[in-house]
């Protein structure tokens, strides 16, 4: 089976949980009724974006690998036989806590969960404060309907993740998002460059692309929704606008192969040469030492007055 109908769901977050996990149990089914295979769920589904602030009290959102609501959602991909991906606050232990996503397969077995790698931090997205880093690495969930990796939210915005997924084998890339306005700039949309970027990591890579937002007003912060599905070569099948609503959209396994035939990334890296991207930074820094034994830049007196000598000369 080379074809799959892949869901999204975009729906507005209220402040009262088991709402929002009914809420978003009944756009499941829809979804489904309308042939969906795989469904993935915005980021944090249950509860409002608490980042915005901090407070000690919202680690009490947190819940266990086994809690019932997750159990609710493995035991509905089994009733319906999907795949389904349910991004969740984590208890992992005393005072830890992932921001993580969970992968059912159509059977109802949970496949595995993957942790947020990559946390912000910024106005009106504190995560640092609620999330410790993953330490799941990018697994690859080879499910009913094809192979799968997860992204959650900033995780979508690096190159690396994308291509270390596919290079893995994943065929589809999921994002779980909860993205919006920017306090700090107003002004700025970031709509159009999440978009842009995400949906170049099906180029780079020659897979499928999913990105799913929440939407709507959460108390200072907007979410633009946006969602959207595309293909190995970054056309956008399928998308939302700043609306609730569902995505089914199908798409051909086999289009991978045809387009990296076309276009040979993964043939022609040169992973001979890639050293310096394991490097934090690898611009020169300014530290004190001897003359002739520093390779990068000095703030030696010395060096600062042959700086001066050299500027003179040439003006």
């Amino acid at each position: 089976m080379s074809k799959v109908k892949v869901g999204l769901i975009q729906i507005h977050c209220g402040e009262f949980i088991e709402q929002n996990i009914q809420k978003t149990i009944e756009k499941i089914k829809e979804t489904v009724n309308k042939g969906a295979q795989i469904v993935c769920l915005q980021e944090l589904f249950s509860s409002q974006y608490f980042p915005q602030t901090v407070s000690v009290e919202n680690y009490d959102l947190a819940e266990d690998v086994d809690s019932g609501a997750l159990a609710e959602m493995g035991e509905l991909a089994k009733e319906l036989g999907i795949v389904l991906i349910v991004p969740f606050y984590e208890r992992a232990g005393a005072g830890i806590y992932f921001n993580s996503a969970a992968v059912f397969d159509a059977d109802g077995e949970c496949l595995g969960i993957t942790r947020k790698n990559h946390i912000p931090d910024g106005p009106q997205y504190h995560e640092k404060y609620y999330f410790v880093p993953g330490n799941t690495g990018y697994p690859v969930y080879e499910t009913a309907y094809g192979k799968i990796g997860v992204g959650i939210c900033w995780d979508e915005w690096f190159p690396e993740v994308a291509r270390i997924l596919s290079l893995q084998g994943a065929e589809l890339l999921f994002y779980p998002s909860a993205i919006g306005s920017e306090p700090d700039h107003p002004e700025i949309s970031t709509r159009p460059s999440w978009e842009k970027a995400i949906s170049a990591h099906g180029i780079s890579n020659g897979v499928f692309v999913a990105a799913t937002n929440r939407v709507g007003q959460e108390k200072d912060m907007n979410f633009y929704g946006g969602s959207f599905i595309s293909d190995t070569l970054g056309n956008i099948l399928a998308s939302l606008d700043d609306e609730e609503g569902i995505i089914v959209q199908e798409i051909d396994l086999k289009e991978i192969e045809k387009t990296r035939n076309i276009l040979q990334f993964f043939r022609d890296r040169r992973v001979d040469t890639y050293d310096p991207i394991l490097q934090k930074e690898i611009l020169p820094t300014p530290s004190p030492s001897k003359k002739g034994t520093n390779k990068g830049l000095s703030c030696s007196n010395e060096n600062r007055l042959q700086w001066k000598k050299s500027s003179m000369a040439s003006t």
